[in-house]
Parts: C-alpha cells; structure tokens; sequence
C-alpha cells in the first residue's frame, strides 16, 4: 500500500474502499468548485461511481500502472492526487491533482504535488513527470510553477468540460535538470 508522510498535517494515503463515502461527500459538497475545471464531476452521482473509481485505482496499482491516494490534511480528506499512469519503458509519468475548496490556500496540494513528483522521480526512478492544467486555470497552474517544473506548450482543445473545450499548458520535471 502507498503512504507517503509530508509533515505532521498532510499525508498522501492510496484510496481503499472504506475511503469512498469521504471521497464522495468531498466531491458533493464541491460540485460547483470542481466542475469548473474537473470532466467527471456530473458523472460522480453516488457513492457506487466513487467505488468503482476507486476500485479502478486499486487495480491500476496492483498493475503498477499509477493510483490515485487521498491528500490527508490535520486527519480530514482535502483532495486527491495521483499518477495517471506509469510508463516505464519511457520512464514518465503524469499527475493529477484536485482539492476540496475549504482547504484552498494552505499549501496542501504544492506539498503533496511536490512529494508525488520526488516519489516519482526518487522512488520509481522515473525520468519524466508532467503536470497539464487548463490555460485558463490559475490557481492549479501556479502549482507546477512553484515547484520548478518548466512549461513546455500549450495543447489546443485538449479537453472537453461539458459544454466547451479548454487549451492545456504542460509542464514537466526532468529528472536531469531537477539535479543542476
């Protein structure tokens, strides 16, 4: 099982089972904050999506093809964070990331954004790791930029969010230029 301690607040736990009806309620009580940059919101309309969800994450880790881990703050759940997938033969990865609105504004998800990209590139001894976020979303971008990923570009209409397509910036981490 993943954990990953990153201080005496926060830690990165895998997502088990007994995790869903918290998941759950923290999406419910942010459908409005999350829908705004997030695809699968409206599709996340009981607690049996949650499971599946989960239980698909169990099953890409087992399968050391990524996993999604709960971001643990001062004992509450504040969000998710994980690794999309896990190429090997490539030696990359990409993360994603999101937060319940309340939890906003103390540092959690640049901690654990930074602790997943050291698991990464330490841990896994992957070579690449990247961060996309909407062109248009201020607040997850800052979290690349803070922890020195480099901005590569911009992909067009790379993402549906209900009703209009959103451009992505990409950011990523070399495990190379992470040492000068």
């Amino acid at each position: 099982m993943f954990t990953y301690t990153i201080n005496e607040s926060t830690s990165l736990r895998l997502l088990q089972l007994r995790d869903a009806e918290a998941v759950f309620n923290l999406i419910d009580h942010n459908r409005s904050h999350l829908r705004t940059w997030l695809p699968w919101v409206d599709s996340t309309a009981n607690i049996t999506h949650t499971t599946a969800f989960i239980e698909s994450t169990l099953n890409k880790f087992g399968n050391s093809d990524g996993f999604d881990a709960g971001i643990w703050y001062e004992g509450q759940l504040a969000g998710v964070i994980g690794l999309h997938y896990i190429d090997y033969n490539n030696r990359k990865t990409s993360i994603g990331y999101w937060l319940g609105e309340s939890f906003q504004g103390k540092g959690i998800i640049t901690e654990a954004a930074q602790a997943l990209t050291n698991y990464a590139l330490e841990t896994l001894n992957l070579n690449r790791v990247e961060i996309r976020c909407a062109t248009e979303n201020a607040k997850s971008e800052a979290i690349p930029k803070r922890i020195g990923f480099t901005k590569e570009g911009t992909i067009q209409q790379a993402e549906r969010l209900y009703d209009r397509y959103v451009d992505h910036h990409i950011y990523a981490m070399i495990q190379e230029k992470r040492r000068l």
